[in-house]
């Protein structure tokens, strides 16, 4: 839409987001300054008409049951300023009114850990967090304002939501960040979680599962190896194992065999080691099936590791233990998954009136904090935003988000807003068909 693309001081904005640093504890970095870049962006969203409605930190409280990765609660246990340092901001234009005139907008501001030189050449931004999605953020109000520009009334009759996060990186998988803010309703008819998508509508989100294969068993010294548990044979028959049989059952997931550790010195037997698997899954029934699987690939390669072992002289031992000695430990599990609405509304809105396309329905989705809003009444969300992961390398060295892309995106929520709005405003006593 005319008038989206950033303007310089919007850009300025993005170059002073980028300058800071924000990954949190859980990507290594203890003092992240995502209070500054959080009230940096309510100062520029602030002439747009909008007012801060919540800037803190979440409740440990909140923060005990399951759903918590273990990493988050443990670190919640630890170190009383883990959740200080991170907290989430809500932004609210418009007067209070119900869900159905609501849109909300989810940005995150946290990062992943890594330095990456910051600059703009007057095409494009590099940065940590360029594309993910401290660039997406800023393009959000661009096109807001925008919006606001092109019809001058739409905060009369709709409340636009901005959730300004933490916690979306670092396999916090939004605890601390979004959901608690979901939990307090503030959410909309309408919610766009503004990730990178090639601009494409995706109407779903992955969760993930993280399991730890643990071997707990005696060390023993190079010169006498049959004396101990050699978790590093157990964990690498384990790992092939799993890596070849599990993926096959990841019923539309991905299966990702990660780190496997046991120790860093030649001149002894390791008996204590760690295998970590990352699994996403589609839905809840589907997560529920993979993680089930998992657990018995594990005992029938623990079986099989018993029978081919039992007879070898530096093995005997591990494998007549194995079983009591290796047990799986779930690191994060139960997530909620998004799966598409049947929503013909939103359909119209969206695909037909804004010319959004769809993401394809037999391409893989990915994981974000959007699992949040799984089942959420009478709400439909998707995700949305500019650049790809991969080629925008996000997580890696070189990440950049290109300008034309960003004013593409802000274009984008500037003709949903307007659309939204004039919806409203046609709807027979002001309620949305």
């Amino acid at each position: 839409m005319t008038g989206a693309g950033l303007r310089p001081a919007e850009r300025d904005l993005l170059l002073h987001l980028l300058e800071l640093p924000t990954a949190g504890p859980l990507e290594g970095d203890a003092e992240p300054r995502l209070w500054d870049a959080q009230r940096a962006y309510a100062e520029a969203a602030r002439p747009l008409g909008f007012e801060v409605l919540h800037h803190a930190a979440a409740d440990p409280a909140e923060l005990t049951d399951e759903q918590v990765p273990l990493a988050v609660r443990r670190a919640v246990d630890e170190d009383p300023g883990f959740l200080a340092v991170q907290p989430s901001l809500v932004l609210a234009l418009g007067p209070e009114l119900p869900q159905a005139d609501t849109v909300m907008f989810n940005v995150h501001l946290d990062t992943v850990a890594g330095t990456e030189p910051v600059g703009f050449d007057g095409t494009r931004f590099t940065g940590r967090g360029a594309i993910d999605a401290k660039g997406p953020a800023v393009a959000l109000l661009a096109g807001i304002r925008a919006a606001l520009d092109a019809a001058p009334a739409l905060a009369a009759g709709t409340r636009v939501l901005v959730q300004a996060v933490s916690g979306e990186e670092g396999g916090a998988m939004g605890v601390f960040g979004t959901r608690p803010l979901i939990r307090r309703g503030w959410y909309g008819r309408l919610n766009l979680f503004c990730e990178p998508t090639g601009m494409r509508l995706l109407p779903r989100s992955t969760a993930a599962m993280t399991a730890c294969v643990r071997v707990d068993g005696d060390d023993a010294i190079d010169d006498r190896p049959a004396a101990g548990h050699n978790a590093t044979v157990l964990l690498g028959h384990l790992a092939q194992r799993l890596a070849t049989r599990l993926p096959q059952r990841a019923g539309g997931g991905q299966v990702c065999v990660a780190g496997l550790h046991t120790g860093h010195l030649h001149n002894r037997v390791y008996g204590t080691g760690r295998l970590l698997l990352n699994c996403s899954y589609p839905d809840s029934a589907a997560g529920q099936a993979l993680a089930a699987r998992l657990e018995r690939e594990v005992a029938d390669g623990i079986r099989e590791f018993t029978a081919l072992h039992g007879g070898h002289h530096d093995l005997a031992r591990t494998a007549a233990d194995a079983a009591a000695i290796t047990r799986v430990e779930w690191h994060k599990r139960g997530l909620p998954a998004l799966t598409p609405a049947d929503d013909p509304w939103a359909v119209r809105l969206l695909e037909r009136d804004s010319g959004l396309s769809r993401w394809p329905d037999d391409e893989p989705a990915f994981t974000c904090d959007a699992l949040w809003a799984a089942g959420l009444p009478g709400a439909y969300t998707a995700v949305l935003g500019p650049g790809d992961l991969g080629r925008n390398h996000a997580h890696a060295a070189g990440e950049y988000a290109d300008l034309s892309d960003l004013d593409a995106f802000a274009g984008a929520v500037s003709g949903v807003l307007v659309r939204f709005a004039a919806r409203h405003h046609a709807a027979t006593g002001g309620t949305r068909q």
